[in-house]
């Protein structure tokens, strides 16, 4: 090697060594010094020996849940009796916009959905020292027409629509996507929320106009909780459906409207059980948030919090503080508008909230023709088995039969891809059902 060439090298490497020093400050994680190759880098023994006494085995299948609010990514992992458990959690370094989904490009909102990664979606060769392809647009985004490209998890914390972590975050992420791939699974469950979707939480955000995209986003949340399996996703009626018979085992239209669909009925018990403990503590929290609402910060709000991480850092380091710390709860009488609160907005005498029932169905607020300003609980699972009559149920866990073989796959997975296309189809396949995967047999 020439010199100049050397001299090129070690430069590099100081200005890579100066970059990952900045990304270190803000996380207890640090990039190993042994980082030969990044791409194939194993997971620290640390998290292994967690697995093995979590009894999982290391290419098991994985899942990814994303929260928002909370500002937390977390990996889950199948056991080796097929139920999954979290083994990895990680504080998001950096995500723009604010809460909700993305709707357009260039609208700096990070998606919020269900997404299937293939191995294509890895990408070892990004600037951002590496990056997982979210999958954004899916089925449901392209058919509600939103846009959207390169809309990624990866490093260098600094988000235009992304979820950025640190370079040392994103080299474990990486390597539990890489391991689950070479041990089978074809397709990544990422599930991306606005928040951990309790009851609370639910009720607090209520006056959000993204409240009804929520409740559908919740209904694949609550069976993950239930089954601790990542949902069967389908889309048809441009809606999210989860864990649905389709009579004849036809596959579903995005566009189209839904066909004739059951939930089995051993899941419409579990739920019923789930949505009677989760309707008790929703009135709960109605009574804590009856006079307020919340007020959800913006993005620059967010990055005041944390303004002095910034300082001599490179500018492309951009991390956002907590949208909890930053956001908080207005009384709903100082509010000119709860669906769009703004601080100091005081007006002598409560709006209008719903012009038509149809305002008030975009809102995503149920509310009654009986109503008075009083926001009823919302119901997030249709057309369940009757609940049942124990009144003392204080919990939402549900005990559930024992499981049957771990899948290696999401039932409704694409082919596994060779780029970074589009992995949207016009019409999902029929798949193997969900629920003989855990269903006593």
């Amino acid at each position: 090697m020439t010199l100049p060439k050397a001299a090129l090298l070690l430069a590099t490497a100081a200005l890579l060594g100066g970059c990952n020093d900045t990304l270190d400050s803000v996380t207890e994680k640090k990039l190993p010094d042994n980082v030969s190759n990044k791409v194939e880098q194993p997971l620290p023994d640390s998290i292994l020996q967690s697995m093995k006494a979590k009894g999982m085995e290391r290419n098991s299948p994985i899942a990814i849940r994303i929260f928002k609010e909370e500002g937390v990514l977390e990996i889950w992992k199948a056991k080796t009796d097929g139920r999954f458990d979290k083994i990895a959690d990680y504080q998001i370094c950096a995500w723009s916009g604010r809460l909700g989904p993305k709707v357009k490009e260039g609208d700096r909102q990070a998606p919020e959905g269900f997404y299937n990664l293939t191995p294509a979606n890895l990408n070892p060769a990004s600037k951002y020292y590496l990056a997982i392809n979210t999958g954004f647009p899916n089925r449901f985004d392209a058919a509600n027409g939103r846009t959207g490209t390169n809309l990624m998890i990866h490093g260098a914390c600094s988000s235009s629509g992304c979820y950025s972590m640190t370079d040392a975050q994103i080299l474990e992420i990486y390597a539990f996507a890489r391991d689950a791939f070479r041990g089978g699974q074809q397709t990544v469950q990422l599930q991306a929320f606005p928040f951990r979707m309790s009851a609370e939480n639910m009720a607090r955000h209520r006056y959000s106009p993204h409240y009804s995209f929520w409740q559908m986003l919740k209904d694949g949340y609550d069976q993950f909780e239930i089954t601790k399996r990542p949902p069967e996703v389908g889309v048809c009626d441009r809606k999210y459906v989860f864990n649905q018979q389709v009579e004849g085992g036809k596959g579903l239209n995005p566009n189209a409207s839904c066909p004739p669909m059951t939930t089995p009925p051993q899941l419409s018990v579990a739920l019923a059980s789930y949505n009677a403990a989760y309707q008790r503590d929703y009135a709960k929290a109605m009574k804590k948030f009856e006079d307020k609402v919340w007020y959800d910060p913006t993005e620059a709000e967010r990055k005041a919090l944390v303004a002095n991480q910034l300082k001599s850092h490179d500018l492309a380091f951009a991390p956002t503080g907590s949208a909890l710390k930053a956001g908080k709860l207005l009384k709903i009488s100082e509010v000119a508008d709860p669906a769009n609160p703004v601080p100091g907005s005081k007006q002598s005498t409560m709006p209008v909230l719903f012009a038509s029932t149809e305002t008030a169905t975009k809102g995503g607020r149920v509310v009654g023709p009986e109503t008075t300003g009083t926001t009823a609980a919302p119901q997030s699972v249709a057309a369940l088995a009757p609940a049942p009559t124990d009144a003392g149920l204080a919990s939402a866990t549900v005990a559930l039969p024992a499981t049957g073989p771990m899948p290696l796959a999401n039932p409704l997975s694409p082919p596994p891809q060779t780029s970074m296309a589009s992995l949207d189809t016009p019409t999902e396949p029929a798949a193997k059902p969900f629920w003989k995967f855990w269903a006593t047999r």
